[in-house]
């Protein structure tokens, strides 16, 4: 399915279709440039679906809004992934500073969109060192019950990553 199909199915205006053939290749091209051509497809459609909710009055320069939705589409990913290798790296990862601010925003995030105490519990684990005997202890709860919380915090840093 095309984008202008899609963009049809999901409900939105029209002249959209206009901008994107006047104007995909163009970012297409320059996207290659900048993030190579194996992530250069996906992110004009993407940046197109981000367009999609925006009225055409209110889009002046939409070249300039296209780079613009398609870099930071492409920079969130590649925070994500530095975060998400990173995590892959280590089972007990240690406090660092990360590459990017982009990777700190998103741990941020993660961590503050995280139910406190299952954040309490992965804190104390995968930046704290203890095991989970050692954070039952000091928390006054059972193993089982740091288990079964470190289990969903470990979900919900999965969901989030994946997004």
């Amino acid at each position: 399915m095309s984008l202008p199909e899609a963009a049809r199915e999901f409900g939105t205006i029209r002249p959209m279709e206009g901008h994107y053939r006047r104007y995909a290749d163009w970012l297409r091209a320059r996207l290659r440039v900048r993030f190579g051509a194996d992530v250069a497809d996906d992110l004009v459609q993407e940046a197109y679906l981000r367009l999609a909710p925006y009225r055409p009055e209110q889009i002046r320069s939409p070249k300039s809004l296209l780079l613009r939705i398609a870099s930071n589409l492409a920079l969130d990913g590649l925070a994500r992934e530095g975060v998400r290798r990173r995590y892959q790296q280590t089972a007990n990862p240690e406090i660092e500073a990360l590459d990017s601010p982009h990777e700190t925003l998103l741990l941020k995030q993660i961590l503050q969109a995280m139910p406190e105490k299952d954040r309490d519990v992965f804190l104390l684990s995968r930046f704290g060192g203890l095991t989970h005997a050692q954070i039952a202890s000091r928390l006054g709860i059972a193993v089982k019950t740091v288990e079964w919380r470190m289990g969903r915090a470990l979900k919900h840093c999965d969901v989030h990553l994946r997004r």
